[in-house]
């Protein structure tokens, strides 16, 4: 009777403390990514308020254009290289500030592109990374295996895109785009993965906050490029 009590009690424990450590791992990704949302929101309203407003147009052909357009990559080099040492507010508002500062670089997009097809890629962008990102979170096979493959495209798909500001091929355009989605949507699943991975369960807070930037940082990039380089291919210029 004892040994039987005593087993299924310990057995309630180890139940209990899965059900934590779940419910713990849920909140830690859904922190994640209410951080990416908002940042993605914020870089919208920016960027539709800097070409409707004429600030956009009105940079363009001056030094703060390029001021605006390389402060983001200065400010996610910082992150990368401080996080550890930042407090989770400090973190979380620099994460803002970048997001607002690619908002306004992105802000042409709005001078380029019609309404209409920008919020038709959006909606597409959204269902492929909401699906892709789904299965990075749930699927059991170790995508790690394909993360140096991941990277080796990106760099190329960087060298090709650098290749083409001097050659302005269509073709090549095309090329990288189109492979740049499919590089994209391949980091989304393991980018996921890799998040949910390295939650520890009962971790100190500061340490989980500056995680949940880093990986709402890193499934904001993914987003945003799936989204510029399917605009790049479906979207309507406008006349």
């Amino acid at each position: 009777m004892e040994n039987d009590f005593a087993g299924r009690t310990g057995a309630g424990g180890v139940q209990h403390r899965l059900e934590e450590g779940d419910s713990g791992l849920r909140h830690y990704m859904l922190r994640v990514y209410n951080y990416m949302a908002t940042g993605l929101v914020l870089t919208g309203l920016i960027a539709y308020a800097g070409a409707t407003s004429g600030f956009y147009a009105s940079i363009a052909a001056t030094p703060i254009f390029w001021v605006v357009l390389l402060a983001p990559l200065a400010l996610v080099v910082m992150l990368s290289w401080r996080i550890e040492r930042m407090s989770p507010a400090a973190a979380q508002a620099a994460f803002w500030v970048y997001a607002a500062l690619v908002g306004l670089s992105l802000s042409g997009i709005f001078l380029v592109y019609t309404d209409e097809s920008i919020a038709r890629v959006f909606i597409i962008s959204a269902a492929t990374y909401g699906a892709t990102s789904l299965y990075g979170y749930t699927t059991r096979a170790d995508l790690s295996r394909f993360g140096s493959f991941l990277f080796m495209g990106l760099v190329g798909i960087l060298i090709a895109g650098l290749v083409n500001l001097f050659l302005a091929s269509t073709a090549l355009q095309l090329t990288v785009s189109v492979i740049g989605v499919l590089v994209f949507t391949g980091l989304t699943a393991y980018d996921t993965q890799r998040i949910r991975q390295i939650y520890v369960e009962g971790e100190d807070d500061v340490i989980a906050g500056r995680k949940a930037i880093m990986g709402a940082l890193a499934l904001y990039l993914d987003f945003l490029n799936i989204f510029l380089l399917l605009l790049r291919l479906l979207g309507n210029r406008r006349r």
